[in-house]
């Protein structure tokens, strides 16, 4: 097992992020045996415009301003940059080559504040990986030298309309030139491998200790004043990835059942016939280490993802966190989804949904539950992280 590296982590999610990031994750699993350094992407002009009254916007300029070391210890081995440049908004550009050269000056200005860093740290050797940034770091390889780079895929990410624009060429291209790409889903690995032979699948971890044997010190409130029983989800509310049609088919089958649903919401949800709905309830965000006091009161869990190829090889983190707490799950019927169809009801349309879920809280028992959290104890960082690991071992040995 990789032991004594020095490791650099980019990617698109930043470490004070409001919800669960795979990349953060990765990064801790890394740290317990070798150093890191978790590169925050930089603030973009346009974000430094439209939310400069933002904490997270405030805090990157007290930075890019010299009020505040960018540079931030957060653990043993373990170290987190907030670069101090502002970088240009380019997706919007459509010209390929006036992007390409933008993009370039981009990544050569965020290489040298990651250089910066890395001379503090006095990492001289590292390993690169990339989660999914492929525009702001697409030139990282080059300019940093890194002994090692790895792409992450952990979303169809060429589905959304942002993305797509630029990067259906570069995506691919970052592919190709990593040295190992890795993926947490069958589906994203054999995309990968179109581009990289040397690609992997390498499982999905879960935050198993914090929902698993979970015990309740306070009752969120909400759950004082409504029926059983309670159906719910947790985790961003955002009409790309959910089914809305299929939570108000559910509630308006089920009038004496409440939906509680926590998560930030996008306009869409914000907009949607939803919240005409007596019993459908919305909580907002909460920190990860609350979400195991809600998950924990409800009766059964449900993930109405929509069928698109955003979510079609998606793999969904909060499943993990429902078994884990043994809860009875109803999820949409996908292709990563068919391999938990032993610990979880699939449904293909809202028809099969509302029926599942009356299935599933009739044949709820104490064997199923156990069942269901033994499964989720199998779907560890430890585990997924440990197969990138090998593989990097794996690599190094090759070549020295």
């Amino acid at each position: 097992m990789l032991v004594g590296k020095d490791i650099v982590v980019v990617g698109q999610q930043a470490w004070d992020t409001d919800i669960g990031s795979n990349c953060k994750n990765i990064a801790m699993e890394f740290s317990k045996k070798n150093r890191v350094l978790y590169v925050n992407s930089p603030l973009d002009r346009i974000t430094k415009i439209r939310r400069q009254n933002d904490p997270k916007t405030q805090r990157r300029l007290r930075v890019i301003n010299g009020e505040q070391n960018g540079l931030i210890e957060v653990s043993e081995n373990l170290w987190t940059l907030y670069p101090n440049i502002v970088i240009e908004s380019i997706n919007w550009i459509r010209i390929p080559g006036m992007f390409k050269f933008l993009n370039r000056q981009n990544n050569i200005r965020f290489s040298e504040t990651i250089y910066s860093a890395l001379k503090s740290l006095n990492f001289e050797e590292f390993i690169l990986f990339n989660d999914s940034d492929m525009f702001r770091s697409f030139y990282l390889k080059e300019l940093l030298s890194p002994s090692l780079s790895i792409y992450y895929s952990r979303d169809n990410l060429m589905a959304t309309k942002y993305w797509r624009r630029h990067g259906r060429r570069w995506e691919p291209l970052l592919i190709k030139q990593s040295d190992i790409c890795v993926s947490n889903s069958e589906y994203l690995a054999a995309y990968c491998k179109r581009y990289n032979i040397n690609s992997h699948y390498v499982g999905q971890g879960c935050d198993i200790e914090l929902f698993k044997e979970f015990i309740p010190k306070n009752k969120p409130a909400i759950f004082n004043d409504i029926n059983k029983p309670i159906i719910g989800y947790v985790g961003a509310l955002t009409i790309e990835r959910l089914d809305i049609d299929i939570i108000h088919f559910v509630a308006t089958q089920q009038p004496d059942h409440s939906i509680v649903l926590v998560g930030p919401e996008d306009n869409a949800f914000k907009q949607s016939k939803l919240h005409k709905l007596h019993n459908v309830f919305f909580i907002g965000s909460v920190r990860t280490d609350e979400l195991p006091s809600y998950i924990y009161w409800f009766d059964i869990c449900i993930n109405p993802q929509k069928i698109n190829e955003l979510t079609i090889g998606n793999y969904p983190r909060k499943v993990d966190e429902y078994l884990a707490m043994g809860k009875p799950i109803v999820a949409t019927r996908t292709e990563t989804m068919n391999s938990f169809q032993d610990h979880v009801y699939l449904a293909s349309d809202k028809y099969e949904f509302e029926a599942s879920i009356e299935q599933a809280i009739k044949e709820d028992s104490e064997e199923l539950r156990r069942k269901r959290t033994e499964f989720a104890s199998s779907h560890t960082w430890d585990n997924s992280v440990r197969k990138i690991l090998c593989l990097i071992d794996n690599h190094i040995s090759v070549f020295e």
